[in-house]
């Protein structure tokens, strides 16, 4: 006995599709806000603010920690051959090609992201977004966009914070606590680490992650059923969707990056 009608799963698959292209439909709208988004900068530096400084004790302190657990391992790892002093090299290519964005980009999805929506949703569910469509004013342009720019700029602000609060993190535990040469830990670093090959990568990857993470958290606001249950549903489905995008869009970045 088939559990599922033909007819269910055409109709499954028909609202897939129409999701899908209402997501395009958003996707394409946003982007064509650049200019006009920036001309109002007031309103974007507002949702930096909210979104960033509101999201940097977390980032900061999640930063220190990994530093310290890199720290510990990477030195005792190393020490197995000889080479303690690269230590710093470690710490600092693992956060700046991968932790650093994509940790942040995973805290930035649960701290601001689930903040976008539920924002979002409550206005829907208010019918706020509604009276500024009566009143002949679009609810994309002033209220999206701004979120969707200021999230993009906030995540690689936000990465450089984690990366360089886990290097000062490796630097206490393997300088401070474990004896590692100061002078080694940060030439190696200095010597190792290219700006372009590495950071500039990162900075790549944190850029698309918040491209990826505020598009889907706006998203999932702006299609959020208006009510109680709708915005929760749609909260819980911007952490699940915007953090399995997120490592799925790392490896294809890394795929990309070190094999062109």
């Amino acid at each position: 006995m088939s559990w599922y009608k033909p007819a269910d799963i055409g109709f499954a698959a028909r609202r897939q599709l129409a999701d899908l292209g209402q997501g395009a439909r958003l996707f394409v709208r946003l982007l064509t806000t650049l200019v006009p988004a920036f001309r109002r900068f007031g309103l974007i530096r507002d949702q930096i603010h909210f979104l960033g400084n509101y999201s940097l004790a977390i980032i900061a302190v999640s930063g220190l920690f990994v530093g310290f657990v890199f720290g510990l391992q990477g030195y005792y790892t190393l020490q197995r051959y000889g080479s303690s002093e690269a230590l710093g090299l470690l710490v600092a290519l693992s956060l700046v090609r991968e932790l650093g964005p994509v940790v942040t980009a995973l805290l930035f999805a649960g701290r601001a992201g689930t903040s976008l929506t539920a924002e979002i949703g409550l206005m829907k569910a208010g019918e706020q977004i509604s009276v500024m469509e009566m009143m002949a004013v679009d609810p994309v342009l002033r209220i999206l966009a701004p979120r969707f720019w200021a999230g993009i700029i906030t995540m690689p602000l936000l990465a450089a914070v984690f990366s360089a609060m886990g290097i000062i993190g490796g630097w206490v535990v393997g300088v401070l606590m474990i004896g590692v040469d100061s002078g080694s830990f940060w030439s190696q670093i200095q010597g190792g680490v290219d700006v372009w090959q590495d950071v500039g990568n990162g900075i790549v990857k944190s850029v698309v992650f918040g491209f990826t993470v505020t598009f889907v958290a706006l998203l999932e606001g702006f299609e959020a059923q208006p009510t109680p249950e709708g915005v929760a549903s749609a909260t819980t489905r911007t952490v699940v969707t915007a953090s399995l995008a997120v490592l799925g869009l790392d490896f294809i970045l890394t795929a990309l990056m070190f094999t062109i």
